[in-house]
């Protein structure tokens, strides 16, 4: 196996504070000091978000009438700065944010987002489910979507992720076009696989795929450290 890929299961996390545990995480890349030159800062971000819709950088459509209507819904809204248009996350859905420098991989944005595809690709395989890309954003289950993808990448660090539909409320997604895209719908293994798919049992199924295809190996983040995180970014 190649480079060493940290796991720090945040549990349910409101948007904003795991916004600033990714920050954290991408600045321990930034930040060269000859005394930790050599631990691992690659880091997946595994949590469960409370029902929130989020934009990305391309998705301008959204008023603050539109805003306010989600809302009401009971949602937290958020503009980001990913790639990708409207989508929800909430319970039910695993949520990965992939800290990692491309460096250490590929230097290649383009190969990055493939790469976390073909992850995504594997793990529905792994439940006998044929999933594939389109032109599309995401992964797709025939034509309805059951994973979004959005990343955001400064020097080769990457930030926010993928948010695959395991027992996800599909509800919450008709109040929106999902990833701004007409006529497709979206669609969770819990649906396609008519039972209850839970994040707890799709966790190690994904770490498996991601260590394969990206090449790594995984380990979890020390507890103390992850405790300190997680106290600092919902303190804050």
């Amino acid at each position: 196996m190649g480079r060493l890929v940290k796991v720090l299961q945040a549990g349910r996390l409101n948007y904003g504070p795991a916004l600033r545990l990714q920050q954290a995480l991408a600045n321990k890349h930034l930040v060269h000091c000859e005394a930790d030159k050599n631990i691992a800062k690659d880091t997946l971000i595994m949590v469960e978000h409370e029902p929130v819709y989020t934009v990305g950088i391309r998705d301008k459509s959204y008023s603050c009438e539109d805003e306010a209507k989600l809302r009401g819904l009971g949602a937290e809204f958020y503009r980001t700065n990913r790639g990708g248009l409207i989508t929800y996350h909430g319970p039910g859905q695993l949520v990965v944010y992939p800290i990692l420098d491309l460096k250490h991989f590929k230097p290649s944005i383009r190969w990055y987002v493939s790469q976390i595809e073909q992850t995504v690709i594997a793990v529905c395989k792994e439940y006998n489910l044929r999933a594939e890309t389109s032109p599309y954003t995401g992964v797709w289950v025939g034509d309805k979507k059951i994973c979004a993808i959005g990343i955001h990448g400064s020097r080769f660090i990457t930030t926010h992720g993928l948010a695959l539909n395991c027992e996800t409320d599909l509800n919450w997604f008709s109040h929106i076009v999902p990833c701004g895209i007409e006529g497709k719908g979206v669609t969770s293994l819990s649906e396609q696989l008519q039972r209850t798919v839970t994040i707890e049992e799709v966790v190690p199924v994904f770490l498996f795929c991601f260590s394969k295809i990206f090449n790594c190996s995984v380990c979890n983040f020390p507890k103390h450290e992850r405790d300190d995180l997680l106290r600092q970014v919902v303190m804050n």
